[in-house]
C-alpha cells in the first residue's frame, strides 16, 4: 500500500514540475545542473588541454631534433651526403636548415637555402612549462610567424642540433592535435555530464522534487490524511527532512481536524446557550416572587439564590468569549476579599456533613484590586477543581484529611492568594500543558476551560497564576495581583490620635 502511495506520489511529483502552476519559471534545478555540469567538464578538460599541449609541443620539437640528430652523426661518419639525402632529411624533418655542432666545431649537414626571419630562438635545455605553454598558444593563434630556431642536444654521439623550422609547420600539427583533443573533450564531457546529472537527479532533485510535491498536494487538502507524504526510509539528510515534514504534517492534520471539531462544538454550545439563557431568566422569576414569602428560611437563602442565576446569567452572555474573543475588560474596585470565598463557599455547597472541609484563613479586613465577579469566577474555578478532585478520590481511610484551605498576604506591591488542597495532585505529565483551553487535569466529565479561563482573566489583571510545588500532598494555586499598598486601619488610628513619644496621647494646640 505504501509502495503504491510512494509511486503516485512520484508521478505526482514530476508532473508538479513539468506544469508549473500559473507562474512564470526560468531553468529548473535540472536544466541547471546540467548546464553547470557540462561547464565544469569542460573547464576540467581545459585544464587538461593546457599542459597537453604544451607538452605534445616540446615532443614534436625533441622528435625533430632527434631526426636530425640521428642523422647528423651519420653524416658526420660517412664524411659527405649527396643533395639527395640532404633533401630527404630536410623533407623528414620540414627544417629548412640542419646544422650540427660538436666539440666546439659547427658543420652544416642540410639546407635548401639560407633561412631569413627568424622569429624566435628556443633552447630545451632552458625551457620551463610556462614559457612552453606560452609559445604553443602564441603558435595556435598565430603571433609567431616565419621561422623557429631551434638547439637542442644529440643523443647519439653527443653535440648540439642547431636547426631551422618554419612556424606554419609546427601550428598545422599543434591545430590538428588541438582538434583532436576536442573532439575527445565533447565525448568525455557529454558521457561524464550524463552521468553525473543522472546521478544527482536520481540521489537529489527527484527526492526533493517528491517533497515539494507533498507539499503543495498537502497545501491543497490538509485535511486529507492520504496527502501526508509517507517516508522513503532513506538513512541521509533527505531522508530525515521527509521525516521531519510527515511529522509536521500529520500534527497539522490533527490540529486542524481538531479545530474543526471545536468549530462545529462551538456552533452547537451557542445554540444550547440560547435556550439556557432564556431558561434562567424564566428562573430569575420564580425566585423573585419566593422573595415575596415571610418564611425566614425562603429570605435567607433566596438572594444567594438569586445572586447565584444573577452569575449564570452572566456566564451565558460570556459563555462563547473564550477563543472567539477576549475576555471583557476587568472593572478593578477594591474589595474585600473575604466576602468573594463567602460567596464561594455558599456556591461550592459544603455543608456541615461533608467529609471535606472549607479554611479559610483571610480577615475581614483584607482588601484587595479585582473585578469582583471576575476574582470570584477565578476562586470558584480553582475551589471546584479541588472539590471534585477530593469527591472522586476513592481513599476510604477515615483518618485522610480532605481540605481546602484559602490565604492571602501582602508582598510589597502585590498581594498573593493561596487555594490549597489535600487532594491527590496534579500529575506531573499534565503541569506542561496545565493552563491551556482542552487540556483537563484528568477529572471525569472535564472539559480542560476551568484553569485556562482562570488565567485568563488573572493575566488580564495583570497578575499570574501559577502551580506552587510543596511537600505534603495535593495542589496549591498561587494567584498573583498588583497591589496599591493602602494604609493599614493601626496607622489610620494612629493619624486620627496622635501620640508623643511617651506613648501618651499629644495634646492638640
Amino acid at each position: 500500500m505504501q509502495d503504491r502511495h510512494r509511486i503516485e506520489a512520484d508521478k505526482q511529483a514530476h508532473q508538479t514540475v513539468q506544469r508549473p502552476s500559473g507562474r512564470r519559471m526560468g531553468f529548473g534545478l535540472s536544466s541547471k545542473l546540467l548546464v553547470l555540469t557540462i561547464l565544469f567538464v569542460m573547464l576540467s578538460e581545459v585544464l587538461i588541454f593546457v599542459p597537453s599541449i604544451a607538452n605534445f609541443r616540446n615532443t614534436w620539437l625533441q622528435d625533430k631534433l632527434a631526426v636530425a640528430g640521428v642523422a647528423g652523426a651519420l653524416i658526420e661518419d660517412a664524411g659527405s651526403v649527396s643533395a639527395g639525402v640532404q633533401q630527404e632529411l630536410l623533407d623528414a624533418t620540414g627544417a629548412v636548415a640542419i646544422s650540427l655542432n660538436h666539440e666546439g666545431m659547427r658543420r652544416l649537414i642540410a639546407m635548401n637555402e639560407p633561412p631569413e626571419g627568424i622569429a624566435d630562438t628556443i633552447v630545451m635545455e632552458n625551457e620551463t612549462p610556462w614559457s612552453a605553454i606560452a609559445c604553443s598558444f602564441q603558435t595556435l593563434i598565430g603571433v609567431k610567424t616565419g621561422n623557429l630556431r631551434v638547439i637542442g642536444d644529440v643523443r647519439m654521439g653527443g653535440g648540439q642540433v642547431d636547426m631551422v623550422i618554419p612556424i606554419a609547420n609546427m601550428r598545422r600539427d599543434l591545430l590538428a592535435y588541438s582538434l583532436n583533443i576536442l573532439q575527445l573533450s565533447l565525448v568525455i564531457s557529454i558521457i561524464t555530464a550524463t552521468l553525473v546529472y543522472s546521478s544527482l537527479r536520481w540521489l537529489f532533485l527527484r527526492p526533493m522534487q517528491r517533497l515539494t510535491a507533498s507539499m503543495a498536494r498537502f497545501a491543497r487538502e490538509p485535511e486529507d490524511k492520504v496527502a501526508i507524504i509517507q517516508p522513503s526510509g532513506r538513512a541521509d539528510e533527505l531522508g530525515e527532512a521527509e521525516r521531519q515534514l510527515a511529522e509536521m504534517e500529520t500534527k497539522l492534520n490533527q490540529a486542524l481536524k481538531q479545530q474543526r471539531k471545536l468549530a462545529d462544538l462551538g456552533l452547537a454550545v451557542s445554540k444550547i446557550n440560547h435556550d439556557l439563557r432564556n431558561i434562567l431568566s424564566s428562573a430569575q422569576l420564580f425566585i423573585e416572587r419566593l422573595e415575596g414569602l415571610p418564611d425566614p428560611t425562603v429570605q435567607r437563602i433566596a438572594p444567594k439564590l438569586l445572586a447565584t442565576l444573577d452569575r449564570a446569567t452572566g456566564y451565558t452572555k460570556a459563555v462563547m468569549s473564550y477563543g472567539k474573543a477576549q475576555e471583557a475588560a476587568p472593572n478593578i474596585r477594591v474589595i474585600r476579599l473575604a466576602d468573594i470565598i463567602s460567596d464561594v463557599e455558599d456556591v461550592l455547597g459544603i455543608g456541615t456533613n461533608s467529609d471535606i472541609r472549607f479554611e479559610s484563613a483571610i480577615s475581614q479586613d483584607f482588601e484587595i484590586d479585582a473585578d469582583p465577579e471576575q476574582i470570584f469566577r477565578v476562586i470558584m474555578n480553582l475551589c471546584r477543581n479541588a472539590l471534585q478532585a477530593m469527591q472522586e478520590d476513592k481513599t476510604v481511610d477515615i483518618s485522610v484529611i480532605k481540605r481546602i484551605s484559602i490565604a492571602a498576604e501582602e508582598k510589597g506591591n502585590t498581594v498573593e492568594i493561596i487555594v490549597c488542597d489535600t487532594g491527590p495532585g496534579v500529575p506531573d505529565h499534565l503541569r506542561e500543558n496545565l493552563f491551556r483551553a482542552f487540556h483537563t487535569a484528568g477529572k471525569s466529565g472535564g472539559t480542560g476551560l476551568g484553569l485556562a479561563i482562570a488565567a485568563e482573566i488573572v493575566k488580564a489583571h495583570e497578575g499570574t497564576l501559577t502551580l506552587r510545588d510543596q511537600a505534603g500532598p495535593g495542589a496549591c494555586f498561587v494567584i498573583t495581583l498588583p497591589h496599591h499598598q493602602r494604609p493599614t486601619q493601626k496607622s489610620k488610628i494612629a493619624r486620627l490620635f496622635p501620640k508623643d513619644a511617651n506613648g501618651r496621647l499629644r495634646k492638640e494646640p
